[in-house]
């Protein structure tokens, strides 16, 4: 079986790395063992970054290894020490490399050498009980989870950074031109389909230099994937011209000049996109006799039709001089016309609803499903075994006004209340007005173990914030039992 050297297109399949989980932690010292929260964060997972590398010209790496993985995010630790940072992975790839959703949505256009894109970003650390301490809350007795990094699946689709293409029919000697116009060395025999990958050259005519590109394989019907010029002609859409180069010593019959081109013009036009480059037609094989002969013949045809003709032999190397000047100019045009792009760096994120609702919440057969990114995340960072962490989420929840609307919609208690999508969604039954941990008599969230070394009276006045006056009679134990729903 053969191996691939030139692959153009590959399916990645990318997944940044997790955010380190935040930890609950207590300071401790000698005569002082409860010296406050010092739970350190967790730290942000790696991202999965695509680069332009200039030395990188096939995606043959990413055919052979598809799947890509950034470095996970470090967790927190006591004495405020913070997880380290999840490590990028970093994918190189061709100038000229376009991404595209699996779906066929184009995501951006990777030109110029350092462009980098974020693919998939990693997920945030988790909080440390420490960063969760205020003055509502100063002792914290639980920390946030990490949260999970990107993963997508791309499609990566190359398309030659080159200034002028050219096309024509297989053994037309496009790449014979490129070997004498050039430093490449292109395979060249003299029969169809000797190139199966696209060749790049680069050419200096006076103060302009430029690279030349050919398309393999283009013959009729190459549009509807005849030949191999449907797989290439990608290659051509960047280019600032084109040129056609046409056999002029063909001996198969039923071809001459006029009607080569009229094939692959009909065969670019139907690709699309391509109709507003400048063209050029390159009369080749004027070395042979007859070559030269019919060249003379068609040249003021093709003239009027308002195209450059320049005769060339690429085995003699006649005309050579005149056709790298001819497109040399049409260059220069070109990039007199086009600023010039600045390296940048982009982030691809899911679509954001900036502008609308935070959540949304609709009825449906399993209950009441609550969508949006804050109430998703937030599920995330919640660890679940810890009865602090879920009163913590109820705060936020409710402050956010996800009880309210529900009410509004008509829930009521025991309904299912479903966070997240259909398949990874968290489900709670419905308890308004219930606060999550009122039963501690300290502020939700707090750590109990602090409490045991507050003064007196500032547990009396905790239990009276907590659970309001007191009845004429009733002692501040009455009261938490009453709150409790205990029997008297």
């Amino acid at each position: 079986m053969a191996v691939p050297t030139f692959v153009d297109r590959v399916v990645l399949q990318v997944r940044a790395g997790r955010g380190g989980n935040g930890v609950a932690s207590v300071h401790r010292e000698k005569f002082k063992p409860l010296g406050g929260p010092d739970g350190g964060n967790g730290g942000p997972g790696g991202s999965v970054v695509l680069r332009v590398d200039p030395d990188v010209t096939t995606l043959v790496d990413y055919h052979h290894s598809p799947h890509r993985r950034a470095g996970h995010g470090g967790h927190g630790a006591g004495g405020h020490r913070n997880g380290h940072h999840g490590e990028d992975l970093v994918l190189r790839v061709p100038d000229g490399t376009l991404v595209r959703e699996e779906d066929g949505t184009v995501l951006t256009d990777l030109v110029g050498a350092g462009t980098e894109v974020v693919v998939a970003a990693g997920g945030r650390g988790g909080l440390g009980n420490a960063a969760l301490a205020s003055a509502r809350r100063k002792a914290p007795g639980f920390a946030l989870l990490g949260e999970p990094g990107e993963e997508r699946g791309i499609v990566l689709e190359l398309k030659v950074v080159a200034d002028v293409g050219l096309v024509g029919f297989p053994s037309a000697g496009k790449s014979s031109l490129i070997a004498a116009l050039s430093r490449a060395r292109p395979k060249i025999a003299d029969y169809p389909f000797t190139t199966l990958a696209p060749n790049l050259g680069v050419v200096t005519a006076g103060d302009t230099t430029f690279t030349v590109a050919d398309v393999p394989g283009l013959i009729e019907g190459a549009s509807e994937g005849r030949g191999l010029g449907h797989d290439f002609l990608r290659h051509v859409e960047r280019c600032a011209a084109l040129v056609h180069v046409i056999d002029t010593a063909t001996l198969e019959p039923g071809r001459d000049p006029v009607s080569d081109l009229d094939v692959i013009e009909e065969e670019l036009s139907r690709y699309g996109g391509l109709g507003d480059r400048p063209r050029i037609v390159a009369l080749n094989k004027i070395d042979v006799p007859d070559g030269r002969d019919l060249a003379d013949i068609v040249r003021d045809d093709l003239t009027a039709r308002g195209l450059t003709v320049i005769p060339v032999s690429a085995a003699s190397h006649e005309g050579l001089r005149d056709l790298s000047f001819a497109m040399a100019e049409l260059v220069a045009r070109r990039r007199r016309e086009t600023p010039v792009a600045e390296t940048t760096r982009i982030v691809i994120r899911p679509p954001s609803a900036s502008g609308g609702p935070e959540f949304t919440i609709t009825a449906t057969g399993d209950g009441w499903r609550v969508r949006g990114s804050k109430p998703e995340r937030w599920v995330r960072q919640t660890d679940f075994s810890n009865d602090e962490a879920v009163g913590f989420l109820a705060d936020r929840l409710n402050r956010l006004g996800v009880e309210e609307r529900l009410l509004e919609l008509g829930a009521e208690e025991g309904d299912a209340v479903l966070i997240g999508d259909v398949e990874n969604a968290v489900v709670f039954d419905f308890k308004p007005m219930v606060q999550t941990g009122a039963e501690l008599l300290s502020r939700r969230g707090e750590d109990q173990r602090f409490e045991e070394t507050r003064p007196a009276a500032v547990r009396r006045r905790a239990i009276d914030d907590a659970f309001g006056a007191r009845a004429e009679g009733e002692s501040r134990a009455d009261v938490a039992r009453r709150h409790r729903g205990d029997p008297q």
